[in-house]
């Protein structure tokens, strides 16, 4: 009934789909295997893209030639650039997206790519032989071989929702959960755990009152994520809101705490840190008389709305008691309560760097599977393990993104040297080379890998080129172009900056921090004309790389200091509890991660620098 497939892909959320069109893109024959067709690419929680660093990711995957950062744009229907006020290394894209034009727009996109299949059915377990997989099983018992699987399985894993004292199996609200898999897999020896995640009510969005609310606008020219020219900025955006919570909205959820999941112990698994459900905040941080309320539309022509920062698992009664003391909430009409999910995950130390598990052959993880949070971060992993799961079919090499060149790179190494307890989440912090890593230049750092795998188009790349090119170009040009004292003395005077008493190169005046490229075009008529000819995006990046030229040029010093234990490989049989001179922390990290790179091994929280002192003069041996 099935042929062999190269690819077969669990689950057909955002780390599924990405997947599923890398591996396709690059030759593979896929198989996507979802328990409801119809849930392909569901945002499950918030309808929105992008923000604090994951903004950086989606247009990562874009750069490489993933779909996030497309389907994004083709769905979106407002954008921000957050964090203007920083420097560039802190500005993130963010999107509120249409929920079901954004599902719509993933699902069109996979039947459009060759080498695609799909088939709707849960799937129960792998099949393993000899240490490697072949194949899945359905719930009927179909048994479809394939010679890499990809799970992207989300919150399905044995999933349970909790609303009050209520209780009953789910992977999402309406979804039945995945079963089998989880056993299997703990019986072939690896370890998993339980998360935990949660979700806000809805509400009809009809019946607030946004008089009541501070509106929040788009920006006033929107960009978007994707670098390729086929899709455009909006032209008009729905707004947003923000309003508070109150004393009497606090008490009104102490109420139900008797009855809370979270606080009489019957969920187990830790929630997201970052993004605590409202009882969890109005409980730790009991002296804050409000907690800010985001109040997004779900799409274009919808009245649900989605009320970002009351994530809550508590009675459905309390829930809706507590958002009628809301300002602008006071006659809202609820669609549904929010509630907390838990569900089983495999710490992410079991994982090679390919996202590829160390005990079974060919068999890829990516997503909530893997201990993390957020659309964002799952589409990244999905991407690389779909790159990597085909790669190993053709015996080829893994590709692997160091921490020095990419997010993803700092993510996956994060998760798998570093493991985490809850549900991960990206920030800029946790990138030592943010400075490097930008949004603008995703583009300039990956394109060309991307292309070299056959997923960047060739216009793609060329386009990268030019930028490239064109950026050279006008840096050349600003440090020839010399500014007078009297046509810049004025602004230089009002900015508050020093005045000169020479011609002055445009580019040496440029790197002062008051000045932007707009300064100068307003007062220099023949820079104007000169510069004219270059895209915005050309004029940012130029600028970018002039006032940031000696901290770029100290990250890149940095970055060739530890890069040459990024290349000392250590061999998969080495044997690291024999080495007795190691710490036995150091030896017990060691055994169970099993670092391919001496770099990667440094980076494991309880290894020391004598430890890998001790490791290069072994290797050496």
């Amino acid at each position: 009934m099935f042929p062999t497939y190269d690819i077969i892909v669990v689950g057909a959320g955002h780390a599924g789909c990405e997947a599923a069109h890398a591996a396709a893109k690059m030759g593979a024959s896929v198989l996507l295997c979802t328990m409801n067709m119809n849930t392909i690419a569901q945002m499950s929680c918030n309808p929105a893209m992008g923000g604090v660093a994951k903004g950086q990711i989606i247009r990562e995957i874009d750069a490489l030639g993933g779909m996030s950062g497309i389907i994004s744009d083709t769905s979106m229907i407002q954008f921000r650039m957050l964090n203007r006020s920083k420097g560039p290394a802190m500005w993130s894209p963010r999107s509120q997206n249409d929920r079901m034009l954004f599902a719509e727009q993933w699902r069109l996109a996979l039947e459009q790519t060759p080498g695609v299949d799909f088939w709707q059915e849960m799937i129960t377990g792998l099949l393993v032989k000899n240490g490697r997989v072949y194949g899945v099983r359905t719930s009927i018992g179909l048994e479809i071989p394939g010679k890499a699987v990809v799970l992207t399985n989300g919150t399905f894993l044995n999933g349970m929702i909790h609303i009050g004292e209520k209780q009953f199996g789910g992977g999402r609200t309406g979804e039945s959960p995945a079963k089998g898999i989880t056993e299997q897999l703990v019986s072939l020896g690896l370890e998993a755990g339980r998360m935990k995640t949660g979700t806000p009510p809805r509400v009809d969005g009809r019946s607030l009152d946004y008089s009541k609310m501070e509106e929040q606008l788009g920006d006033d020219k929107p960009e978007k994520f994707s670098f390729s020219p086929t899709t455009k900025p909006l032209e008009t955006q729905r707004s947003c809101w923000i309003t508070y919570t109150n004393r009497a909205v606090h008490e009104t959820l102490e109420t139900g705490f008797d009855r809370s999941p979270m606080f009489n112990g019957r969920i187990q698994g830790l929630g997201p840190r970052y993004c605590p459900s409202i009882e969890d905040k109005i409980n730790r941080f009991a002296e804050r008389e409000r907690h800010q309320i985001f109040v997004e539309p779900e799409g274009w022509n919808t009245v649900e709305i989605y009320v970002n920062g009351f994530s809550t698992s508590l009675p459905e009664d309390v829930q809706y008691a507590a958002l009628r003391k809301i300002p602008g909430f006071e006659k809202a009409k609820m669609f549904r309560p929010g509630y907390a999910i838990e569900y089983d995950y495999f710490p992410p130390t079991q994982l090679k760097m390919s996202l590829e598990t160390q005990t079974i052959e060919r068999l890829f993880f990516a997503g909530q599977i893997n201990g993390t949070t957020g659309y964002e971060e799952a589409a990244c992993q999905g991407l690389m393990a779909g790159i990597n799961a085909y790669l190993s079919v053709q015996e080829k090499g893994p590709f692997v993104l160091q921490r020095s060149e990419a997010y993803i790179g700092v993510l996956i190494d994060d998760l798998v040297n570093k493991g985490t307890e809850e549900p991960y989440r990206m920030f800029t912090s946790r990138a030592e080379f943010r400075l490097s890593l930008r949004q603008d230049n995703a583009d300039i750092r990956l394109t060309e890998l991307g292309y070299k795998l056959g997923l960047a188009s060739v216009n793609r790349y060329q386009n990268m080129l030019d930028k490239k090119s064109q950026t050279e170009t006008l840096l050349q040009g600003l440090s020839r172009f010399k500014l007078q004292p009297e046509e810049i003395n004025p602004l230089l005077i009002g900015l508050g900056t020093g005045a000169i008493s020479e011609k002055t190169s445009a580019e040496k005046i440029l790197k002062r921090p008051q000045l932007s490229m707009h300064h100068l075009k307003e007062v220099a008529p023949s820079l104007k004309e000169y510069l004219g000819p270059f895209s915005t995006e050309v004029l940012e990046q130029a600028e970018i790389q002039l006032k940031y030229d000696s901290y770029l040029e100290k990250e890149r010093l940095l970055v060739e200091k530890v890069a040459h234990l990024e290349h000392l490989s250590i061999p998969s049989t080495f044997d690291f509890l024999s080495i007795t001179a190691l710490s036995n922390e150091s030896r017990q990290k060691l055994h169970k991660i099993r670092p391919e790179t001496l770099g990667q091994a440094a980076r494991i929280s309880g290894v020391s620098p004598a430890d890998v002192s001790i490791l290069t003069v072994y290797l050496g041996r």
